[in-house]
This record gives C-alpha cells, structure tokens and sequence, in this order.
C-alpha cells in the first residue's frame, strides 16, 4: 500500500505532499515513536483522540514526536489539525510529508476500514465479558486446522487501536483466508459497534454477559446492549453464534440477520458439549455434538468456562463447514493460552495452576471447582486478586464469592490487592483459612516462604493486580520439573 492510497481510505488531507512520497511504499504503521523506522507511517494520538473513542485516563500528546520520527526515516505522520497548529514551529519544515486529520484514531480505523474491503474475505468476530482471547485462540486454531491462513490478534488488541493495527497486517500479507478477531468494549461508546464498522463480521460469537464493565455502564442489561452489537453490526447473512446457557446471550438471536447456531453445556443447543470427564489437571474429555454428527474430543484446558469456549469455537468452525472430526481433532490439540490456565510442576512436588490474565466471579469459581475435582493435592490453595469494574455491589460480590469458596472444599485462601479484602471477609465467615495480601509482590513473598510439598495452588487475578508476578516469584524462588 503506498501512502497515496492510505490518505484516500483515511479520507485525509495532505495539501502539500511530495509526489514522490505519495507513490512510496509504507512499511509500517507505527503509533509509537519509539518504534519508528524508515518508511512507516506514525500517528500522532493525543488526548481527544484517546476521549473520543472511548478510552479512560489521561494520555501524552504524541504530536510532539513528529520531528524525531521523520528523523528516524518516518514516511509520514498524521496528525490533527488543531495540534499542528499547536506545534507549527517545528512541524513546517515537513508540510510535505504531513497528513491532516481531525481525530487519528478515526484515522486508523478508516485506513483499517479501506484496507479490509480490499482483502474481502470472512471475518469471525468474537465478544463476551470473559473469555474473549481464549475462544478467539481456540477458533483461530481450529479453523487452521482445515488448512485455511488465519489472521488473528496479537494478544488481546480488541479495542479501537489494537483491532485496526491486526487488521492494518493485510496490508502487508493479503493470502490470509480469513480474520478472527475479539471485539471489546469498557465504556458506553459504542465501541462493538465502531469495531464492526471496520471489519463487519460474517461469524458474530457471543460467549456471555457478566457484570463486568457495570462500574462504566450502569448495569448488566446495559453490558448485554452493547454486547449485542456485534450481532447489530453483522453483516446481512451472516450468521450469529450464541451461548444458549446465557439467556442474555440467546436473546439476541432476534437481532441476527442470517442464521442463528447456538452453543452450551445445559441448554439443548446446536453445538453442545455431553459426557464432561475431568481426568486430572489438564486432562478432559467430552462428547462434542454437532448438527452434522458427534465426535469425541480430550481437552487440554481446565473448567467449564472453558470448554464454553471451545463449543464456541467449533460451532463458527461448524458455521464455516468444518465436520465433527474434523473439529474434534483440532480441539484434542489445543494447549492453554499463557496465563489461562497454565499447569506448572515444580521440582519441589507442589504444582500451579497459572490463570493470572484475568478473573470475574464465575471464571474464579468455574477455576476452583476444577482444582477440587481434579484429586490432586493435599493442600489446595487459591491466591485470587481482587476483581475489577463489578459496579456500586463489587464488595458484596467479593464476599459472596468468597463465602462460596469457603464451602468448596480448599485449604487455604489468599486475597490479593483492594476488594479482595472483601474476599478474605466472605471466606473466613465461611470457616476458611484465608489472608489478606495489599499487593501481589506481598502474596508472592508469603506464598513462596510457605509453599509445601504435595501442595495444589490456584493463582487468579484479573490484569490490574499483576497476580502473574507471583508465578514468576515462585519460578525464582524454585525448580520447574523437568
């Protein structure tokens, strides 16, 4: 793509740009001026760019790094118009390679836009307060699996900057055969809505409504609202994958423009799972059944939440034609994204379950039934951080999931950092041995000096509370097996 197509998808405006420059191949799109190299194209965001698009807190005016990106070799900047003119004096020299905007978010999304509606190929987006980065691995790996080329997000870029910069990768690489991308929202702006504006999914998945994001919302209905706009934004056709175990979720099926496949464990859906066999840690076998047939499937991913995640997976796979072997097979072979739920075995005899990127109350729950169930271990342990953006009633939720912790049948809880003192309140009204940890460096201090032999430890976290550290701690302070 060279920089004369990108103005014209971005709708931008460069009055005084080069000829030649407009001919030039971009060889990145950089919104880091740090990373800048001969040949990119770097937005300058600033504040209402961040404000206008939905994103919380106060950012730096990245403007003020135009010069130094040119002279990295940058091809362009774009940059807003007031702000160039907040920083004439050292901007003028480059008029001729300045691309005015009036919001560079926008900017990246349109460019995002026009490069997606070059490539024109199928896109399966994927929404739901919890597990939006598992289910989206689980499908990019199933669908793979079929021998198509898959593009999908690096990590979990599904707000308004990560989901155009993954898109931004045709660019580069147009034999890709179709895009799975998480779609994700914090706020009330419409931020499902925008991101289907630039990539309008052929495959809508919705895994679930929580109250998660309620502290920006207001309630859970107004999270299932914004949730259905991934269903709102499909495009006409298509089809929409819904949890059938969510009556939020199945609820929007009134919404789809083309057919509707459900998913779920209790519900009689389309894409179901039967026969649930825990065989360990790690270790799970199911039934997967589908409206072409069954097949049986070993899972290698803990609790119930995620094999939620793998009927979403394979009811888009089924959507896009895949069989039930097919499906199965691709599923036996998939391995735990980092942090969800990772099994590590420590020379010293005690084992952790690492599920630090993230946490709510049934994603903590669904974890903590899968570490009693599993049989191993004589001591169980749970180190939980606090949970975020659960509304005006986050303290009682703490305590109510701690008072259910308490009657789960582990040995110890930890509660790390804020409301999780809420937790430890609820846990020891229930009888249970639990502590309090300010920080996650204090719980992996107290951990690690009492850490036994035989022992099975849950760590949980939502990404706030940095619980990961506590993992890497207690990988310094002992061996990993093998």
């Amino acid at each position: 793509m060279n920089l004369a197509k990108a103005i014209e998808y971005m709708r931008a405006a460069s009055p005084q740009l080069d000829p030649a420059n407009a001919d030039r191949e971009i060889a990145s799109i950089v919104i880091d001026s740090r990373e800048v190299g001969a040949g990119d194209v770097f937005f300058a965001l600033s504040q209402p760019d961040y404000a206008n698009n939905g994103f919380n807190g106060e950012f730096e005016d990245a403007t003020k790094y135009c010069a130094a990106s040119f002279e990295n070799g940058a091809a362009a900047c774009v940059v807003r118009h007031d702000r160039f003119e907040e920083h004439r004096t050292e901007l003028e020299p480059y008029l001729d390679r300045l691309v005015f905007v009036d919001d560079t978010i926008r900017a990246l999304q349109n460019l995002a836009r026009g490069v997606y509606l070059a490539w024109n190929k199928p896109v399966v987006a994927i929404t739901g307060s919890a597990g939006k980065t598992t289910a989206k691995e689980l499908a990019a790996h199933v669908l793979s699996a079929s021998g198509k080329k898959v593009l999908k997000n690096i990590k979990n870029y599904n707000n308004g900057l990560g989901h155009p910069l993954t898109v931004l990768n045709l660019a580069k690489d147009d034999m890709y055969d179709l895009a799975v991308l998480e779609m994700g929202m914090s706020t009330p702006m419409h931020e499902i809505e925008r991101l289907c504006g630039i990539t309008p999914p052929d495959i809508a998945v919705v895994l679930n409504v929580l109250p998660v994001h309620v502290e920006h919302l207001g309630s859970i209905e107004n999270v299932a609202k914004a949730k259905a706009e991934i269903v709102e934004g499909m495009k006409e056709g298509g089809t929409a994958v819904l949890n059938a175990d969510d009556e939020r979720v199945i609820a929007m099926a009134g919404l789809a423009k083309g057919p509707v496949v459900s998913f779920g464990i209790e519900s009689l859906a389309d894409v179901r799972a039967a026969d649930i066999r825990s065989e360990g840690l790690g270790k799970a076998r199911f039934e997967l059944i589908t409206p072409k047939g069954t097949a049986p499937v070993d899972f290698h991913l803990d609790g119930v939440h995620n094999i939620l995640n793998a009927l979403a997976a394979a009811a888009a796979a089924h959507a896009l034609g895949m069989g039930p072997d097919e499906i199965a097979a691709a599923l036996s072979s998939a391995v735990p994204p980092p942090q969800r739920g990772q099994v590590l075995n420590f020379a010293k005899g005690f084992t952790v379950i690492n599920d630090s990127y993230n946490s709510n109350p049934a994603a903590l729950i669904s974890m903590i039934k899968t570490l009693v169930d599993s049989g191993a271990g004589k001591r169980k342990i749970v180190v939980a951080g606090e949970m975020l953006e659960l509304g005006a009633d986050e303290a009682e939720i703490h305590r109510r999931a701690g008072r259910e912790i308490a009657a789960m049948g582990v040995d110890k809880l930890i509660g790390v950092r804020g409301l999780a003192e809420h937790l430890v309140e609820g846990a020891r009204s229930g009888g249970l041995e639990a502590e309090f940890m300010t920080d996650s460096d204090a719980a992996a201090d107290a951990l690690s000096g009492q850490v036994r032999e035989d022992d099975l430890i849950l760590i949980k976290g939502s990404r706030g509370v940095r619980t990961e550290k506590i993992v890497e701690r207690l990988a310094e302070d002992f061996e990993l097996a093998g």
